[in-house]
């Protein structure tokens, strides 16, 4: 009786061994990308709310106007960011967006052609939001953003160029 108790000790030992290195044994692959999809989704938000920025500010500021024209272009990009900075609280992830003058400056130099065979007017980065002359108007290009997404795990930091247009 007591040999027959001893197997059954045994075997459930091992039973539960078994469970154990099954379940600590390999990562969780969905739960490892749940950073990478958050920042991909943050960084796509910001894309679609440049796009939609730009057609709203389409033709509305003269070149000589572009100081106001990137100041309001950054007034209406205000509430969409904290939107995106509330939008997944509930879910543990936090996102904090701020607009980056350094890389619009860089992606303007990259993007922006300069000499006399240009087709367009020329570029200039203010406030980390790259306008273009055309036609005597102002045309909103890109935005420069530094977007931080932070979840109980990490803190995701990127450095986001969103082009009004693809």
């Amino acid at each position: 009786m007591v040999l027959l108790a001893g197997v059954v000790v045994a075997l459930a030992l091992v039973a539960m061994l078994v469970a154990y290195l099954q379940l600590g044994y390999h990562a969780d692959v969905r739960t490892a990308s749940v950073d990478g999809e958050a920042a991909a989704d943050g960084r796509s938000y910001l894309q679609r709310t440049t796009h939609e920025t730009s057609r709203a500010l389409r033709g509305e500021f003269t070149w000589s106007d572009r100081g106001r024209a990137v100041t309001e272009a950054r007034n209406r990009l205000q509430p969409r960011i904290r939107t995106l900075q509330r939008s997944r609280v509930e879910a543990g992830i936090a996102y904090t967006v701020e607009f980056n003058r350094t890389a619009a400056q860089r992606w303007a130099t990259a993007n922006c052609p300069s000499g006399s065979g240009r087709e367009f007017g020329p570029c200039a980065a203010d406030r980390g939001v790259v306008v273009q002359e055309r036609g005597g108007r102002s045309l909103l290009l890109a935005v420069g953003y530094d977007l931080t997404v932070t979840t109980d795990r990490e803190t995701v930091q990127l450095t986001v160029v969103a082009p009004a247009v693809k």
